[in-house]
């Protein structure tokens, strides 16, 4: 069996971490989202094509030809012209299993679709004006409307679908939607209309990175899954652990840190002398760091050797948090942090909100960063800076 992930998206809501990589290479837990999903589907099937676009090489580099028992080829969509379109840029003439490569989908949860010759993948959610929301009767799909106004349930889809080369067929005849694009929910709302296309429940977990703080809420999601600590680190006196803690190979944690699990910490890291590594912390490769952080993505090679507070936030690649930076992460008033994307003002529903921080940038020393504020990669702050507003290229 095959299995279509579409990868080729800009991802322009997940900026600036996404200003300069796919968003399927961003990491939880260590680990690309791309390669979270390979993972499950490891044992299903025996092929997956990659649909790619913006930053592809990036991807094909990074995964090769191959993972585990699964091989791997590359489908380019040079123009970005929706998910159907994207489906059509190849062919598959047996029944196979389409999922987006920037969402985690869990095993169970794609067993459960296979069970069905059509399926789609829906999940209950609070906010059924924002998804693509379906209409079933006796759990086949009757119609999938994108972001209703009134909608008529509170089951979304959640991008992932079985089909066959039915699909295919359905597409060719597919009008462009408003957005002017060729939407793969259209040819399905076409299918269910003759064929029957159960809608199966997730019963375990669907994640989608749609925001840059979605990003946190997986790997805490997958954090709190920790069940055992697992040490491999060398430890030096006078250092606390306390919970579910992993620390991999090649890191050092010095004297008089304080860690409290779960908290994840990658190979080659640096951590301390006197650092407080707080809970729902995910900590990647290569970094040194000292001061305090708390609920936050380092991403690989981040270098904060003296005082600092991280809270809530996530800091790129290869970045330089200068002494005494702060990243604000809690309103006054008590609300819900309110963050601008793409020049619209989103309301994140977290009270608590730090910083989101692009690859390769420097921070002065007493930088202060309000809360849900971005800097775009490459750029910096000047010492003592206060950050209200975000900094873009």
């Amino acid at each position: 069996m095959k299995a279509i992930i579409l990868a080729a998206g800009k991802s322009t809501r997940t900026h600036p971490l996404t200003v300069n990589k796919p968003k399927p290479l961003l990491r939880v837990l260590n680990k690309t989202l791309i390669e979270h999903n390979l993972e499950q589907l490891n044992g299903l099937v025996d092929e997956v094509i990659i649909i790619i676009g913006f930053k592809g090489e990036m991807i094909k580099k990074h995964l090769g030809d191959s993972y585990k028992d699964i091989r791997i080829s590359y489908v380019e969509q040079k123009e970005q012209l929706g998910t159907g379109h994207a489906l059509l840029q190849t062919k598959i003439e047996d029944k196979f299993i389409v999922l987006n490569g920037d969402d985690l989908y869990s095993k169970k949860d794609i067993e459960n679709c296979l069970k069905n010759k059509y399926s789609i993948l829906a999940k209950e959610v609070n906010d059924p004006e924002k998804w693509g929301i379906l209409s079933v009767k006796e759990n086949f799909l009757e119609k999938i409307e994108e972001k209703p106004s009134k909608p008529k349930s509170n089951l979304a889809s959640t991008g992932l679908y079985v089909l066959d080369k039915e699909i295919f067929n359905i597409l060719k005849d597919i009008k462009d939607s408003e957005r002017n694009e060729i939407e793969l929910t259209d040819a399905v709302n076409e299918l269910a209309k003759k064929e029957k296309v159960n809608v199966e429940i997730v019963s375990d977990y669907w994640l989608p990175i749609g925001y840059p703080w979605h990003l946190l809420e997986a790997n805490v999601f997958f954090l709190k899954r920790i069940k055992t600590p697992d040490i491999k680190g060398d430890i030096e006196n006078n250092v606390t652990i306390k919970g579910n803690v992993i620390i991999e190979q090649g890191t050092i944690i010095k004297s008089g840190t304080y860690i409290e699990g779960p908290v994840f910490i990658g190979k080659n890291c640096i951590i301390g002398p006197n650092a407080y590594i707080r809970q729902d912390t995910v900590i990647e490769d290569n970094c040194k760091l000292r001061g305090e952080i708390y609920d936050s993505v380092i991403m690989k090679g981040v270098v904060s050797k003296h005082e600092s507070y991280m809270g809530h936030s996530v800091i790129g690649e290869s970045c330089n948090i200068g002494a005494g930076t702060i990243t604000a992460d809690f309103r006054h008033d008590g609300k819900n942090n309110i963050t601008l994307v793409k020049g619209k003002k989103v309301d994140s529903g977290r009270r608590k909100l730090g910083a989101f921080i692009g690859d390769n940038v420097n921070t002065g020393i007493g930088t202060l960063i309000y809360p849900g504020r971005k800097i775009w990669p490459g750029l910096g702050t000047l010492p003592g800076q206060v950050i209200k507003e975000d900094i873009e290229e």
